[in-house]
């Protein structure tokens, strides 16, 4: 997967793979206790749990909010 970063010279936001904790597929942005990020796609799909709501996904992070949480902005769900 190509890296979309906002500033080049820093790694801190990146997109990539994940298996994100989602009751509602609704949402576009989701804490960072809810993303587990993996290593390829095959692993994001591999660990879908439909039972424990663990979806895979392609997402964009983590950004620090206004709030000062850390964020994953969904980019597309991989199912």
């Amino acid at each position: 997967m190509k890296s979309s970063l906002i500033d080049p010279d820093t790694n801190l936001a990146r997109e990539c793979y994940a298996l994100v904790y989602a009751s509602s597929r609704n949402r576009k942005r989701f804490p960072e206790n809810c993303v587990e990020v993996k290593e390829s796609e095959e692993a994001a799909c591999a660990g879908a749990d439909p039972a424990k709501k663990l979806v895979p996904a392609v997402v964009f992070g983590p950004s620090r909010s206004s709030e000062g949480f850390r964020l994953f902005y969904l980019v597309r769900w991989l199912d």
